[in-house]
């Protein structure tokens, strides 16, 4: 096996000896034909603009509606690259600075266009807010002017982007505002009008209600009580002008007579019937109140003061208890603590009467407010439908309203050019050597492709070849041994000639590559090869 890889390995070197040759004469042509190539291929300039993103210095209120908050650097690089690189701005560039004049020619502008946007090239940048705009083209000087041109579109559209966002954004803004305040003052207007109506009996008067109504029943219980008061010293007034009428008469009597009447008599003028019908009554009126109708006291006395009301309407009994009219008249007048009695009789009167009609006052009141009380678990679940949205609807007000300021604000703060911008961190530069063609790829591949013909033509060539140049071959093509080989005998002047002709192919080959590496030396010198 090892000899057989020998054999093999001695075969290709005999091979590439016998072509050494043809190889140098394929390096040798490559090296010129890559050259060629390199001088005859257009030249490609490339000019670079940095530009950095800077956010807004001034930032009152951290807006959402911020566009520097709503995307971040690349959606903004990408939305002002479609917007700096649109048909017109294109070919407004094209026109001024004479852009592909012979392309113009022999196509439309819309495909000059096109061209246009594959030389350009906007490379966000992956960590910070900078990016680069590069321009290729074959004349450096219009590189140079295209790419800053293109830098300063750049800022030219954000800052009318910005600002007609901003504008559009704070229009919606009010539009919103306006509707959501026409909603919240109809609603308001509404929930206005309902608690004017039902204000008393809204839940959250329903504890100053109750509180109220306890003070006012107190009240009218007080009241009850003053008139209790009130009957108890009426009757105690009525007492004591009975006693001094009855003192009177008796003193009259004694004076008349000289002396003193039966027992029927002192009974008789006791108490006048007039006296005790006013008594009768007082009595029922404070019988009434501790007892029902049903009470015997009640019974029994209603029936005295009907028997007695009988007997005055009958005449059986005069009021004054027998006397005559003048004569009763004159002694009820004329007495002054009579007088006073009946005086305070008549302010007592007076004042139940008072008391009587405050307690009415009181009665209705107190239903009023026992209608309100009565009336907040109603007003309540229907205040609670009423003001169901009202919640919601403040706070989308709020927000609106807020959203307004910052819209304006951010309006205001853009007009005056103060939001997030682009800067130009480093402007577009001459190109002192083309990006295109790159001499040294294209020198090694024109060197590879002549070590590939100077090795591949020899091996395809010794493929096809049909002569046997080894033992082993002619063994193996005629199945037979070989006995002996005859080695090839050169004459002395062959051996000569074969030095000769090496000696002068290596010469060839060292004033080939000499003149080969003036002629790259040159066209350095010239500035025709840029590394």
């Amino acid at each position: 096996m090892e000899q057989q890889q020998h054999q093999q390995i001695r075969k290709y070197l005999d091979l590439f000896v016998r072509w050494k040759g043809f190889i140098v004469a394929a390096i040798l042509i490559s090296l010129p034909a890559g050259l060629a190539v390199y001088l005859t291929t257009p030249k490609v300039y490339q000019s670079t603009s940095l530009l950095s993103y800077q956010q807004q210095s001034v930032n009152p209120s951290q807006s959402k509606l911020s566009p520097d908050m709503a995307s971040a650097i690349r959606d903004v690089v990408s939305t002002l690259s479609q917007m700096v690189t649109s048909r017109t701005n294109l070919e407004n560039v094209i026109t001024t600075l004479d852009l592909y004049p012979e392309m113009r020619q022999k196509l439309p502008m819309e495909d000059v266009v096109d061209l246009m946007r594959k030389d350009i090239e906007i490379e966000p940048s992956k960590q910070g807010d900078i990016f680069q705009i590069r321009f290729s083209g074959s004349q450096p000087d219009k590189v140079v002017k295209v790419t800053n041109a293109l830098a300063a579109k750049f800022i030219e559209e954000n800052l009318k982007y910005r600002e007609e966002r901003a504008t559009e954004t704070s229009a919606y803004a009010s539009d919103e505002l306006e509707m959501a305040k026409t909603v919240m003052d109809r609603k308001e207007a509404v929930m206005r009008d309902y608690k004017l109506k039902h204000y008393n009996e809204l839940p959250e008067q329903r504890q100053t209600n109750v509180e109220r109504l306890i003070g006012l029943q107190e009240q009218y219980q007080a009241k009850q009580e003053s008139i209790q008061d009130l009957e108890k010293t009426m009757i105690l007034i009525q007492d004591q002008i009975s006693n001094r009428r009855k003192m009177i008469a008796q003193t009259d009597l004694l004076t008349a007579d000289g002396t003193t009447r039966g027992g029927a008599a002192q009974q008789d003028i006791a108490v006048s019937p007039a006296d005790r019908l006013v008594q009768l009554r007082a009595l029922l009126k404070s019988l009434e109140i501790k007892y029902t109708e049903n009470h015997p006291e009640i019974k029994r006395t209603k029936r005295q003061i009907a028997r007695l009301e009988q007997d005055l309407a009958t005449g059986r009994v005069q009021p004054d208890g027998g006397l005559t009219g003048s004569s009763a008249q004159s002694q009820g007048t004329s007495d002054p603590v009579i007088l006073q009695l009946e005086t305070q009789l008549k302010s007592i009167q007076l004042s139940i009467r008072n008391i009587n009609e405050e307690k009415e006052g009181l009665r209705k009141t107190i239903a009023q407010y026992e209608e309100w009380v009565a009336a907040a678990p109603v007003r309540e679940a229907e205040w609670s439908a009423l003001t169901r949205e009202y919640g919601e609807l403040k706070r989308h007000y709020d927000l609106l309203v807020s959203s307004d300021l910052q819209a304006k604000s951010m309006l205001n703060l853009e007009k005056r050019q103060k939001g997030s911008q682009f800067k130009i961190v480093d402007s577009a530069r001459f190109p002192e050597k083309p990006i295109k063609p790159d001499f040294v790829k294209i020198v090694g591949i024109a060197l590879f492709c002549g070590l590939g013909l100077g090795f591949g033509v020899p091996l395809v060539w010794d493929f096809l070849d049909p002569s046997f140049r080894d033992l082993n071959d002619i063994e193996a093509y005629l199945g037979v041994p070989v006995l002996c080989t005859i080695p090839l005998i050169e004459t002395e002047r062959e051996q000569t000639w074969c030095r000769r002709k090496l000696q002068l192919g290596l010469l060839a080959a060292v004033v080939a590559f000499a003149a080969i590496a003036v002629l790259y030396a040159y066209c350095w010198r010239r500035g025709l090869i840029v590394v």
